[in-house]
């Protein structure tokens, strides 16, 4: 009888193929399936080529599921909704009670919740895995954020340990929580990747279309900002784009690249699901919304035309590229404490009220490798969470708070400037409005409340009494109206 496997992966595209190569060269022997068999062979011969690893490959699924050892485990990285359900009926027709399945898509969380109740009809484990770090990451260490039965986590531990990517803190991997929590916090990740990538590409504009900075001027200033406190894999990259040339013509291949933007949907979620939890999140709306627009490229070319002869006033001010490059800098990283902060009150107050119990500062952590919004900043944030595992907005971490201060003068300064040139910065300027509304202690919804009150008889309260009033402003004003 041949040895069995100690786990399963189906689902062979390039994220599946580099998961199952990365657990077979941890010294875990793994089966692997897909409906497809050319990417079942294919997989086998990688595993070959790359060192001879213990990878071996089914077409039939039946054959597959049984030639894992018990009590099995199957990871399944299949496109997300209707595929994975299909998925699951066909392997589990095979499985027997107490074996596992993982899923490692972008799944919505309800739609995990769901398949566990499922599952545990047929006597199954069931956990949604959220894998973060591209192609890379899966091959050579991702983030790894399962959720789900604490049981199967169990199945599974000694596994993900080893292949998680690894940083001075531990393997970028822990047992999120219950439920549907581990693809939620990997929703929310997207999510503020969606807003960091946004503001990276206004920081960008700024240097480009303001201060006319070359693409080799962008690159030594991504370069330079990757040394310190912006130091991260997106802006690492960032400054590779800017050094790579057209192979198919003259000059920079980003200059070449058309200015539509895709996605797959789990930054729309995270918007919804801020709106639905009534929890702000300007800058990773923002994003979204600048995804929007970037898709209209045909309208936009139109109305460029319609709008060309806009007068700018003084936008076309010089400015001196080292200071306009230190103030990017600085409103580039305060911003990007309120997207962080956005997303962390998001998935605190998820977590409240499905009584997850939820880590922020070992969701951190476990961001701090492998995934695309790997930081050095995270660090600071699990620090932050260390001091206080209750605080109300990583805005009032006494550190953070000091930078924001030390840095909004250079944050408005930027705003201010983009505005003036026409440029638009809708992440940097949300964020900016989220901390002004943040740091006052008045706000100008008294005006709001009274007009509800008055067109609605919403009620309001006073801040000089206690209770809920009501008042005939119609009349009132009719009445002393000179």
């Amino acid at each position: 009888m041949a040895e069995l496997s100690r786990i399963g992966l189906a689902g062979l595209a390039v994220m599946g193929q580099n998961l199952a190569l990365n657990i077979a060269e941890k010294g875990f022997p793994i089966s692997v399936y897909n409906r497809s068999p050319e990417k079942v062979d294919e997989t086998v011969e990688r595993a070959k080529l790359e060192g001879n690893l213990p990878v071996k490959g089914f077409h039939d699924a039946k054959e597959f599921v049984h030639s894992i050892q018990k009590p099995r485990v199957i990871i399944l990285l299949i496109k997300a909704g209707p595929p994975v359900d299909k998925s699951i009926e066909t392997l589990a027709a095979h499985m027997e009670e107490g074996d596992c399945i993982v899923d490692g898509g972008n799944e919505w969380y309800e739609n995990t919740e769901r398949r566990q109740e499922e599952a545990k009809k047929r006597g199954l484990l069931y956990l949604g895995m959220g894998v973060s770090g591209g192609e890379e990451g899966a091959r050579n260490g991702p983030s790894l954020m399962p959720g789900g039965s604490y049981e199967a986590y169990k199945y599974i531990e000694d596994i993900i340990l080893k292949v998680a990517a690894q940083v001075d803190s531990g393997p970028c991997v822990t047992y999120i929580g219950k439920g549907g929590s581990g693809n939620f916090v990997k929703m929310v990740h997207n999510g503020i990747e969606y807003g960091d990538m946004q503001l990276i590409a206004e920081a960008y504009d700024v240097l480009k279309s303001v201060g006319k900075l070359t693409n080799q001027e962008l690159q030594e200033a991504f370069s330079s900002w990757n040394k310190g406190e912006l130091c991260s894999f997106l802006i690492e990259i960032t400054a590779d784009i800017f050094g790579v040339q057209d192979d198919k013509g003259d000059g920079c291949l980003v200059d070449k690249v058309l200015d539509k933007t895709g996605m797959k949907g789990t930054g729309k979620w995270t918007v919804q699901q801020a709106a639905e939890l009534s929890v702000a999140a300007p800058t990773i709306a923002s994003s979204l919304d600048s995804r929007f627009l970037s898709g209209l490229k045909e309208e936009r070319m139109e109305a460029s035309k319609v709008f060309k002869s806009v007068d700018l006033g003084d936008g076309n001010v010089e400015v001196a590229k080292q200071t306009l490059i230190d103030d990017v800098r600085k409103a580039l990283y305060a911003s990007k404490i309120c997207s962080y902060a956005q997303g962390m009150n998001l998935i605190r107050a998820k977590s409240a009220e499905k009584g997850w119990d939820l880590k922020l500062g070992e969701l951190a952590r476990i961001w701090k490798g492998g995934c695309i919004i790997r930081a050095v900043f995270l660090d600071r944030i699990k620090k932050a969470y260390d001091r206080n595992p209750h605080l109300a907005s990583l805005l009032m971490d006494p550190e953070f708070a000091q930078e924001m201060i030390e840095r909004q003068s250079a944050w408005r300064r930027v705003v201010t400037l983009a505005i003036n040139a026409g440029i638009s910065t809708p992440g940097m300027s949300a964020s900016l409005a989220y901390f002004d509304s943040y740091r006052r202690d008045r706000l100008p919804a008294n005006l709001v409340q009274a007009q509800r009150d008055y067109f609605g008889a919403h009620t309001y309260e006073r801040i000089d009494m206690p209770g809920w009033f009501h008042t005939e402003w119609f009349k009132i004003a009719k009445q002393t109206k000179i």
